[in-house]
This record gives structure tokens, sequence and C-alpha cells, in this order.
């Protein structure tokens, strides 16, 4: 038998449990290190043993709803290599937008950054990066996954730049910031439905769903923020697609001089709220 037959048989399999097949190819390919021409010309060639024990293992995980970038061990965001695995959420592209916006909106060169709820440390170490003269501070309340931030850190050469706390939210963090970020924890545990397979069965739930239909953490972080941030302190988040007008209301009505704004995404989703402006009156 062929490769490409072969494939057909997976990706057929794949879809009945509600997997995507191109994730399988994508696998493939990044794990071979093949082109897409290398990998047309493998699809065309037989089947050898070795190599299709190799492909139905991979195929085994990604039937049981294994994220193919934990069986990877890593994934791109903002153009930097990450390690994930079990212990920490996978960045999103919507993610990627918030770092974005921060770089975008702060052009200052001296900024105190802290980032709640680092997981990875995607959006701390991301941002380190691209302002080497901004100091950066990021917690998360799971040692596991300060672990993997800690690895990030190390593999970005960021030692010296981005300092790690385990706290829940602000309660271990001391100082005062020109910026705080965060990435909390969102779902509804009433919205588990709307999470595909793969992510339910795989990534962290700590890092996924809170309480008060996903609006417990930004409540205590619209209450405790204040206290941590400077003078003309900002405050950005990602919040779920239904979430903006809710979560906007809570730093509104903690912040009533402030400017809170709701962002959509690329694709016209809500998924962003600022707040800047009078953050002490």
């Amino acid at each position: 038998m062929k490769y490409s037959q072969r494939f057909q048989e997976f990706h057929k399999q794949l879809t009945q449990v509600g997997e995507e097949p191109e994730a399988f190819d994508f696998l493939i390919r990044k794990l071979f290190d093949f082109t897409f021409t290398d990998f047309v010309f493998f699809l065309q060639k037989e089947e050898e043993a070795e190599v299709l024990t190799q492909l139905k293992s991979y195929h085994k995980r990604l039937m049981a709803h294994e994220p193919v970038q934990y069986i990877l061990g890593s994934t791109d965001f903002c153009d930097l290599d990450f390690v994930v695995d079990k212990r920490v959420l996978i960045p999103r592209p919507e993610t990627e937008e918030l770092v974005g916006l921060i770089l975008d909106e702060n052009p200052a060169e001296d900024l105190k950054i802290v980032d709640i709820g680092t997981g990875s440390g995607a959006i701390a170490l991301s941002l380190a990066k691209q302002r080497p003269t901004w100091q950066v501070w990021a917690t998360d309340i799971s040692h596991q996954a300060l672990e993997v931030a800690d690895l990030n850190r190390k593999r970005l050469d960021l030692d010296k730049q981005v300092s790690l706390i385990q706290s829940n939210l602000l309660e271990d963090v001391t100082g005062s910031f020109d910026i705080l970020v965060s990435n909390p924890p969102y779902i509804s545990w009433e919205d588990q439905d709307e999470v595909g397979a793969n992510v339910l069965q795989s990534e962290p739930h700590l890092a996924l769903f809170a309480d008060e239909d996903g609006l417990a953490l930004y409540r205590q972080l619209a209450a405790e923020a204040g206290a941590y941030l400077n003078s003309n302190g900002k405050i950005y988040l990602e919040i779920g697609y239904k979430q903006g007008k809710a979560v906007q209301y809570l730093f509104q009505e903690t912040f009533p001089k402030a400017r809170v704004r709701v962002l959509a995404d690329q694709f016209g989703q809500d998924r962003m709220v600022v707040v800047d402006g009078n953050l002490k009156g």
C-alpha cells in the first residue's frame, strides 16, 4: 500500500472522532522535516514497516485527542518557539494580537510589566524579546506552569529581564507597574460543550475555566489591580468572545474615570479589554 492510501484511512478515522485530518499531515511534515514537495513525493512511496509503525503511533495520539503542539513539544508564538506540554495552555493566535496591541500602544523604553497567569510565558517573554529595556514580571498559581515558563525563559536568554513569581493573581506580587496584562482562565464551566475534545481532554482546566460565568478572575483583578499600577498605568486583558460588555462593566465600575475599551480580534469577535487614562481617580 502507498502512504497516500494509508493517509486516506487515517484522515477518515480522524474525521469520525471529530479531529481535523489536516493536523496529521502537518504533524508528519514537522516531525519528518518535510518540505511540501518532500511530502508529496513521500505519499507516492510504498509503505515501509518501520515508518508505518511511527505513523500509527502518532495517529493513535491524535485519535486520543492529544493536541499536535503537545506531540511536537513546542509551538510558534510571535515568531518565537515555545516549549509546551500538558502543564500549560497552548498559546493561541488571538493572544498574539494582544501582544501586538501592547507593543503598538507603548513605545516607551523603560516600562515595568506584570503578566498575570503567564502559563508557558508566551506573553511576558514575547514582550521582553521585543522590548529589551522593559522589566517584566510573570506570575502563575501553578508551580508546574512556572517550570515550563522558566524553561522557555532560559531558551530565549531572558533570565535577567523576566522574573517569575508563584502567586494567586497579585497576592504575592510587590511593587508598582506601568502595564498589567492577563489572559486568565475565562471559559464558563457551563460552556464546556463549546470546547474541542483535544482541548478539554488535554489542556489544564486550571488555565481554561473560571467560576461566575467565567468572570471570577476578572472581578478579582478589577478589585486588586489599582493598587499595583503607576499613575499612568494600563490594563490589557484577553477575554472570551461573549464577555466584552460584562468585563467592560466590571472595570468601568471600578475605575469610573478611566477609558475602558472593548476591541475585536481579526475575526471580528470581542477579544480584548483595555483600561487606561485615569485609573487613580
